[in-house]
């Protein structure tokens, strides 16, 4: 495997970051996730202004734009691929054992390409279990989820949670016990023929997935609305799915002990992102 490192391709074995990188050290940094289709970074651009806005927030400094854009093609080419996961990540760099960000006079660029495995066709026929998480979603005003950043803890913690219950997911609340998101994913629910998804303002990041998504459907002809939704609202639900760039839109059969058919609008928004990405690649 190839891998794009600060300025240059470099094989796995030489792919190496220091242990003093404060990415390491203390979380410090963000990274975008997308994938190609056909050789083709699905909407690419849009991924790179949403790593610019991350640093911008944590005041980190990343390569122009067509710099990354020209790493990403790099390192899909190198290793062949056209139906590929992307990763590209930004860490503070290395520098002495220290919080000041100034203690690192470099960031540390890295770009992962490799085969995209599909998921099984029995998980969007079927859905997929969830679980309501204990562990909460961080407060907005201690880090905000418009950042992605490498610090992915709190999620973890719900992912554990999910694993240990056998489920798929865990969908975390926010403190206020409100429904945010997944662990990696943003959340839709159809009630009264309505498309339901939480608001940004619930402490959720606003998903480049669920953005597309929620055009999609509007410029079908569905109703949607972002709000504040408490567990029950979802659980009185006639169906519900989840968006991320790897997943797309997958059915959800199970939240707790309540089940959901795999519905007509699932499958149709499935089907429009499909035929968007199809479009996209063209």
């Amino acid at each position: 495997m190839q891998i794009f490192l600060n300025d240059r391709l470099v094989s796995e074995q030489e792919a190496v970051v220091s242990v003093f990188d404060h990415g390491f050290l203390y979380g410090d940094g963000i990274y975008e996730t997308m994938r190609a289709y056909d050789g083709r970074v699905f909407m690419l651009g849009r991924h790179i202004e949403r790593l610019a806005r991350s640093a911008a927030f944590i005041r980190l400094h990343i390569p122009e734009p067509q710099t990354i854009t020209d790493a990403v093609h790099a390192t899909v080419e190198a290793n062949d691929l056209r139906s590929a996961y992307i990763r590209v990540t930004v860490s503070r760099g290395k520098g002495p054992i220290g919080l000041d960000p100034g203690l690192c006079p470099r960031p540390t660029f890295v770009v992962i390409a490799e085969e995209f495995r599909e998921l099984p066709e029995s998980l969007y026929r079927e859905g997929v279990k969830l679980i309501i998480a204990g562990t909460r979603r961080n407060l907005i005003e201690a880090l905000n989820p418009k950042i992605k950043s490498l610090n992915f803890l709190n999620n973890i913690l719900a992912k554990i949670e999910a694993k240990e219950r056998g489920a798929y997911e865990a969908i975390m609340l926010n403190a206020q016990g409100f429904v945010a998101e997944g662990t990696v994913c943003n959340l839709f629910f159809v009630k009264d023929g309505t498309l339901h998804t939480p608001s940004a303002e619930i402490g959720v990041l606003d998903g480049i997935t669920r953005e597309l998504v929620i055009t999609l459907a509007q410029e079908n002809g569905m109703c949607v609305e972002e709000g504040s939704y408490l567990p029950d609202d979802i659980f009185s639900a006639s169906e519900v799915f989840f968006t991320n760039t790897t997943s797309e839109v997958m059915p959800v059969s199970q939240i707790e002990d309540v089940k959901y058919p795999v519905g007509d609008m699932t499958r149709k928004l499935h089907a429009l992102y499909k035929g968007a990405v199809r479009k996209y690649i063209s």
